[in-house]
């Protein structure tokens, strides 16, 4: 291609990682804070460019007209998507592409150990071990990351949990399958046919993992598939020799697990049992129970006096808001609120939505101040101040059960403390449970009132009537 040895190639691909690892830190640390997300978004942009173009370039099996028409074809169909999903749609195009990446890096490891000749291959035990483990990350993220995607769309799999008999039995045993075939790899590493009935296998595991785990817990599955994408990535990285992948791979692999940690302590809850729990397979009150007590509805000319009346509101956002893509809506509220003399602030739980930070991509989507977007433990405080808290769509990350009651599988998760304001608005299509399956108390307390109807559509005629008090 060019009159480059290839040992000069080899030095400037090294060169060329290490830039493209600085990157990525850096991205890392940007997208800390909102004010420089944007920034990291563009760095790791342009060291992932960095490594892939270098990594191409140094092949012998590459060509500068095909690593353009790669280039520019990946570039457009990133554009498009970036283009046209919507924000609601964003946890389920973020489930594809972690697929996406597993699904990459168990493709090329199947290529790369099947172009080898299985004469070279005998002795070559780290190979054999970190090809068998990068197919098994990497189909198990692909077919997770499907069966993910499948339940937040609600096409084919339903949301909830999806258990059968002995269904932890079968995954254990499972898994004892396919890391017996990768040691049994290890100990004759000229059987690269090993990698057929372990990509299988894993591909199977894949579903069985993702299928008992409910709607309520999405946010973690999410990031522990991304976790699981990177560290595919990292071990794909060893077999090739790649240090580009290595490091990328181990970054997002490490991120990922750190995220999954947090959004386990957002919810009070074990990994294991965010895992096997299959929290929300059954409903504990359903809706013909809840119709039986009482609730307190409101019209939008009701709750509108006491939202212009107010010293100090907390909007709380759910998975509701999203889908009725409300949040633009929203802001108009607050601008009604706000030139009416009312402090409004928003009070955002770790796992609210389908994905960590889902709330705050949407609220900074219609360009609402991210200083007014506070975190539980900064907003739990003030709802004791606040003369109004309206929620909407958002349902179990508000449930006083979460307090006292034992039997619900959600005791014990830190919530929003909304109960504690003096009048609580709760904009809901129904009183159906959420995710998890439970019915919410919050909606029969007696300062609670419900405004039943489409978020956005509520949220707009609180904006006429908030006009007209």
């Amino acid at each position: 291609m060019l009159a480059i040895t290839d040992a000069t190639w080899d030095v400037l691909a090294r060169f060329a990682y290490l830039a493209a690892a600085i990157l990525f830190i850096l991205a890392l640390k940007f997208m800390a804070d909102y004010r420089t997300a944007r920034r990291g978004n563009l760095l790791g942009a342009i060291g992932m460019l960095i490594a892939i173009v270098f990594t191409l370039v140094a092949s012998d099996r590459i060509t500068w007209t095909s690593l353009l028409i790669g280039l520019v074809a990946g570039s457009a169909i990133g554009a498009y998507l970036a283009l046209t999903v919507k924000m609601t749609a964003m946890p389920q195009m973020v489930a594809v592409f972690n697929g996406l990446g597993g699904l990459a890096s168990a493709l090329v490891v199947l290529a790369f150990i099947w172009a080898v000749p299985a004469i070279a291959l005998r002795g070559a035990v780290g190979p054999a071990v970190t090809t068998g483990i990068s197919s098994l990350i990497g189909w198990v993220t692909f077919t997770g990351s499907i069966i993910a995607f499948a339940k937040l769309q609600e096409v084919v799999i339903s949301g909830r949990p999806v258990t059968f008999p002995m269904q932890k039995v079968v995954n254990l045993v499972l898994f004892a399958v396919v890391v017996g075939l990768i040691v049994l790899w290890g100990l004759y590493p000229h059987l690269r046919w090993l990698v057929i009935p372990i990509s299988v296998l894993s591909v199977v595991l894949g579903v069985l993992f993702v299928i008992p785990i409910g709607g309520a817990d999405m946010p973690v599955v999410i990031s522990l598939l991304n976790s699981y994408s990177g560290l595919a990535a990292a071990a794909t990285g060893f077999v090739l020799q790649n240090a580009g992948l290595i490091i990328a791979g181990s970054l997002v692999g490490a991120s990922g697990l750190i995220l999954t940690r947090l959004m386990c302590v957002a919810m009070n809850r074990s990994l294991a049992n965010v895992l096997f729990g299959a929290v929300g397979a059954t409903a504990a009150a359903g809706p013909a129970g809840t119709e039986e007590r009482r609730v307190t509805s409101w019209t939008a000319e009701d709750a509108a006096q006491t939202l212009v009346n107010a010293a100090q509101i907390v909007i709380v956002p759910g998975y509701g808001m999203a889908v009725a893509q409300a949040q633009h809506a929203i802001k108009e509220l607050t601008y009604v609120l706000e030139e009416r003399g009312v402090t409004v602030k928003f009070g955002i739980h770790p796992v609210a939505g389908r994905m960590p930070g889902h709330m705050n991509v949407l609220l900074a989507e219609a360009e609402i101040p991210y200083e007014k977007l506070l975190d539980m433990d900064e907003i739990n405080p003030e709802f004791e101040r606040s003369d109004a808290v309206l929620v909407i769509g958002a349902n179990d990350v508000v449930n006083p059960a979460a307090r006292w009651d034992q039997a619900s599988p959600i005791f014990g998760m830190p919530i929003l403390d909304v109960d504690k304001a003096r009048t609580v608005m709760v904009c809901k299509r129904s009183l159906r449970p959420g995710f998890a399956g439970v019915d919410n108390e919050l909606f029969y307390a007696d300062n609670t009132v419900m405004l039943f109807g489409d978020a956005k559509k509520t949220v707009t005629d609180l904006i006429a009537a908030c006009r007209e008090a």
